[in-house]
């Protein structure tokens, strides 16, 4: 009997270890590395642009070693560049790299819009649309862009994947970083606003296929567009 209750036992300890992995919580630096991608993805970060540990120390209120280590995260993710000497600066990145991101974006979000989503998260999709568009009708082209991230960090969500929307927040702050080049033209954004409303309504209506068969064409197209700015 003592032999089956400590086998019991032992078996519970190994399911509470198992419990703390699977729930591991993330570091201080991790966190502020993911504020500091969604200051990218919402273009508060633009390239060039450079950044200090003390100034984001203090604004974030943590150490300046534990800022140390959310660059050294993003510089191996190319969203920042350290320059020796210089200083840690938000990264211009390649024409090469489009291809590479677009080839990411294509099997995450086209397979997360084909699989559809529970009405809640189709919700946040249509609520990404409507963004975008009081941001056109204000003019508000920045907020026009940050609606058109939050409408395919959206689409990815639709998954409900925590390492497919990890991924996306690191594309979708690279993406950023190139779209900033294309903004020069002020209708950049509000060129795509029908096309993601189409898309919308394709996956509202269940027609999922066809919502995966504009989506990619988009995309196809959002490629050649940047392959073109960016002179690749």
């Amino acid at each position: 009997m003592a032999s089956a209750d400590q086998g019991r036992n032992e078996h519970v300890g190994l399911d509470s270890a198992r419990a703390r992995v699977r729930m591991k919580v993330p570091s201080v630096a991790e966190r502020v590395a993911e504020e500091l991608r969604y200051q990218l993805a919402e273009g508060f970060l633009v390239p060039g642009a450079k950044l200090t540990e003390a100034t984001i120390a203090e604004d974030l209120g943590v150490s300046r070693n534990t800022v140390r280590e959310a660059f050294a995260e993003l510089a191996g993710e190319r969203l920042l560049l350290r320059q020796p000497n210089k200083g840690v600066f938000v990264a211009t990145l390649e024409a090469g790299d489009i291809h590479d991101v677009y080839t990411v974006r294509r099997a995450i979000e086209v397979s997360s819009i084909r699989t559809g989503g529970s009405p809640e998260r189709i919700g946040a999709v249509r609520a990404a649309v409507e963004e975008g568009k009081r941001a056109a009708a204000a003019n508000d082209n920045e907020g026009l862009g940050s609606a058109n991230q939050h409408f395919h960090g959206a689409i990815v969500a639709l998954a409900e994947s925590n390492r497919l929307n990890t991924i996306m927040a690191q594309i979708l702050a690279e993406m950023r970083l190139y779209f900033h080049k294309a903004t020069m033209n002020a209708h950049f954004y509000s060129d795509w606003l029908k096309e993601n409303e189409q898309i919308c309504s394709a996956l509202e209506a269940g027609e999922l296929e066809r919502a995966g068969d504009l989506l990619l064409a988009y995309l196809n197209r959002s490629e050649q567009q940047q392959s073109a700015i960016h002179g690749e």
